[in-house]
């Protein structure tokens, strides 16, 4: 029975005979050591769904799983974010100042400053923090994030429109460790922000400026000089951005392994090509590969053509 329950907690606990069946053998269980075996070794493994569960089985689960919620390094509440209250997100982690990962995506519907500065405050060695789409948050949480957690290597702000030129000047002049920063739709940030980052944080290797109007060959230019490591560039939908910079990009970068143009409309294969060449992965199609797909579309078929010729 010992292991059967066991089975059944580590693939999520999905009936209720199971947390019988742990309450039978609670006694084994809980003995073994908390802090030293089962937090890190046991909880660690179960999805946190299952975790939040576990606290209504008995008062020494509910325990236990307070000393895990105080001493989990990461924490993604992305798969449960609506059905989680502000209330229940303040109560998980109230004690808690190990942080090294926390993910909130999908938590948009209730995450404000005030839930959110509190976790910060208390976790200085936060690494990585995704807030993508959470849109109920001000630029105070990340003006928090840049002054608390200066070992940030990766920070997820996609669709975060409340980002400002102003907060991340302090994102940069603050997380100098940053590897990866997505700023998806931040429509508010131009050119001059951009490349403030990229002077401040040379070890950027993944940048994502997709959907961003403001950005022009200036903000990829300053990317591709200052972030000579860079690896995966995000440029989709950037209207302004051109041939141009995207050959300082092929000139500086000689570790660019992907490059995402769709709708950048100025960017032609003329400047792609040499990308193309180093194996970089690229999203937009050779034009007589696009123009072989299109004649399929209409005829049903495409000929048969040497690319080789």
């Amino acid at each position: 029975m010992h292991c059967l329950c066991y089975s059944n907690l580590l693939t999520g606990c999905r009936n209720m005979p199971c947390f019988n069946a742990c309450l039978s053998v609670r006694c084994q269980l809980l003995d073994l050591p908390w802090e030293d075996v089962l937090v890190p070794r046991i909880l660690s493994l179960v999805p946190l769904q299952t975790v939040v569960r576990l606290q209504r089985v008995s008062k020494q689960f509910h325990s236990l799983i307070q000393v895990y919620l105080a001493n989990c390094r990461t924490f993604n509440l992305s798969p449960l974010g609506p059905c989680v209250t502000r209330e229940a997100f303040c109560s998980m982690l109230k004690d808690n100042r190990v942080l090294q990962s926390l993910s909130l995506h999908s938590c948009s519907d209730w995450v404000t400053d005030s839930e959110l500065l509190p976790v910060i405050g208390q976790n200085r060695q936060l690494q990585r923090v995704e807030l993508r789409g959470c849109t109920g948050l001000t630029r105070r949480s990340l003006v928090a994030v840049s002054l608390t957690c200066t070992h940030l290597t990766h920070l997820g702000l996609a669709h975060c429109e409340w980002v400002d030129s102003l907060s991340l000047r302090s994102l940069a002049d603050h997380c100098a460790e940053l590897q990866s920063v997505d700023l998806t739709a931040c429509r508010q940030l131009k050119d001059e922000a951009v490349c403030y980052l990229a002077k401040k944080c040379v070890n950027l290797k993944c940048v994502s400026l997709a959907v961003n109007a403001n950005i022009t060959d200036e903000a990829v230019e300053a990317a591709a000089k200052n972030c000579r490591g860079l690896e995966r560039l995000d440029l989709t939908g950037c209207l302004r951005v051109n041939d141009h910079s995207i050959r300082t990009l092929a000139e500086y970068c000689p570790r660019l392994q992907s490059l995402r143009v769709n709708h950048c409309h100025n960017v032609s294969e003329q400047s792609l090509e040499p990308l193309r060449k180093r194996a970089v992965d690229i999203d937009v199609e050779p034009p007589l590969q696009r123009a072989l797909v299109l004649l399929q579309d209409v005829l049903g078929f495409a000929p048969i053509i040497n690319l080789q010729i």
